[in-house]
């Protein structure tokens, strides 16, 4: 059930979250132009650059999150102190259009959004087998393989661990997941190996590296970074999606 807010600007949903309507979509654009003419009027008049202040919500999924754009967030904050950046990590692909987020990096080019979004393959993410580092060789390459549950199924990394442990006959992990975050803490605590991006995985010392000789080779995602058309000239857009595209893994 959704119920009309704020002169019908906004409807609330049944989980209690709200959505623009139309004509909040419609507001929405009009105080960006607005916002966009007054930064350009100030720039004007400093004879300097728009600067980066107020707030970015920017959504990828938890792993990147946690370990890609939050340890390199001081960086940015540092050198835009009056900007406050929002990381939303969550699986579910936020919409841009409904104003649910401003940015979102994701690992696939967008199948939708039309004209009204900006869409820039800014990288790419590697994957390769990794387990804990506490077990030998010997015994991480004999571990089952941690997957992701069904609903999953059709990742890139979930169908080269099925077509390799139908290959060489090695067995699946009672334990399936549905986030690249629980795979990687399932391979941290024992339970198996998996793969991983690079990109993380190679700088953290609790896993260790498998060699995976596989007539399948080892699957990557592109990164794309998602924008709305309308914002993407603010000033503090401008400085999260350069930010990004430096952090984001080649």
């Amino acid at each position: 059930m959704q119920k009309a807010l704020g002169a019908g600007l906004f409807l609330r949903r049944a989980d209690g979250t709200l959505q623009l309507t139309s004509a909040g979509e419609r507001a929405a654009l009009q105080a960006e132009r607005i916002e966009r003419e007054i930064c350009g009027l100030a720039s004007a008049v400093s004879g300097v650059d728009d600067t980066a202040a107020g707030t970015v919500r920017l959504t990828a999924v938890p792993i990147i999150v946690n370990h890609i754009l939050l340890p390199a967030a001081p960086a940015l904050l540092k050198r835009y102190p009056a900007l406050n950046l929002e990381l939303i990590g969550n699986a579910r692909d936020l919409s841009l259009t409904r104003r649910e987020t401003d940015l979102a990096l994701r690992l696939a080019r967008p199948k939708t959004g039309g004209t009204r979004l900006t869409a820039r393959r800014i990288g790419t993410m590697r994957y390769e087998a990794y387990a804990s580092a506490s077990c030998s060789p010997h015994e991480a390459g004999a571990m089952p393989w941690i997957t992701y549950d069904e609903a999953m199924a059709h990742l890139p990394q979930a169908q080269w661990i099925a077509a390799r442990a139908a290959e060489a006959g090695e067995m699946i992990a009672s334990v399936r997941v549905n986030d690249a975050e629980a795979v990687l803490e399932a391979v941290l605590s024992g339970l198996g190996r998996s793969l991983l991006p690079s990109a993380i995985a190679d700088a953290d010392a609790r896993l260790q590296k498998l060699n995976c000789s596989a007539r399948i080779p080892l699957p990557s995602r592109e990164l794309w970074l998602i924008a709305h058309r309308e914002l993407r000239a603010l000033g503090r857009i401008e400085a999260v999606t350069e930010w990004v595209r430096q952090v984001a893994p080649r």
